[in-house]
């Protein structure tokens, strides 16, 4: 029961705690981009003559699925509903940066991801209304993705980024032995990301906080024509939001 609140409690106001943290960092580094300006001396131009940069990466992510009925689902009389409910979880891994020109980067993000996400079912019999089948997953991400960057604001930069993502869960052997009762889902998984931030120059590093959704662009289904929660899908898709702190320099 314990572990259950605590997971409430993060799907309920994870995000509201990451913008509030995020609106805290937003008035430090206002207050240090103000001296700075007086003084006429950015750190922006230090990092400007670095071709390539290294750091690590901090985040919140809410993941879920989109899910598809089968025809099955519309001919079923014990299933009535299928929904995908979100669930929270966190990052932790290291950026690589390659500057090409004044305005992109090359970026590579190795990551590991916790996440949780849960499909509920409501059947129609009276011992059984709801049932909810859910997902763990600790993921190894590889994401490679293009930012473009705004021209500098004496120690602040906007950028937006795009790219492409695979997964591989490795939490998944873990739930071969409940494959005849449990809805699978494959391991790997592909994503298109897209996204958007603020670079914020110290004197030692870069700040980046940035908000990235990702779509996963292929069936995660693996189906089981002998598991009714299986039948009533047609598909299932990932879908992740993303709250990250870059620390780079």
């Amino acid at each position: 029961m314990y572990s259950i609140n605590i997971r409430y409690l993060l799907h309920l106001h994870g995000k509201k705690i990451a913008f509030l943290l995020a609106l805290c960092f937003f008035g430090a580094i206002s207050g240090k981009s103000q001296n700075f300006q007086a003084k006429d001396n950015y750190n922006f131009f230090d990092f400007q003559k670095k071709p390539y940069y290294f750091g690590i990466t901090l985040g919140y992510n809410n993941s879920s699925f989109r899910a598809f009925r089968s025809r099955e689902f519309l001919e079923s009389d014990s299933i009535s509903v299928v929904e995908s409910l979100s669930g929270p979880g966190f990052n932790l891994g290291i950026v690589a940066n390659l500057k090409i020109g004044d305005y992109f980067d090359l970026r590579f993000l190795p990551t590991l991801s916790f996440a949780e996400r849960n499909l509920e079912y409501n059947r129609n019999s009276r011992d059984l209304r709801v049932a909810l089948t859910t997902v763990e997953s600790v993921f190894v991400e590889v994401p490679f993705q293009v930012r473009y960057k705004s021209a500098p604001f004496h120690d602040l930069r906007l950028f937006v980024i795009a790219g492409v993502k695979y997964a591989f869960d490795v939490a998944s052997d873990s739930r071969t032995r409940q494959a005849e009762t449990i809805v699978k889902i494959s391991p790997s998984d592909f994503s298109f990301e897209y996204g958007a931030g603020i670079q914020f120059f110290f004197p030692y590093f870069i700040f980046s906080p940035e908000f990235k959704i990702s779509h996963g662009i292929g069936n995660t289904l693996l189906f089981n024509d002998k598991l009714e929660e299986s039948t009533v899908l047609e598909k299932v898709l990932s879908r992740t939001f993303t709250i990250s702190f870059h620390f780079e320099g």
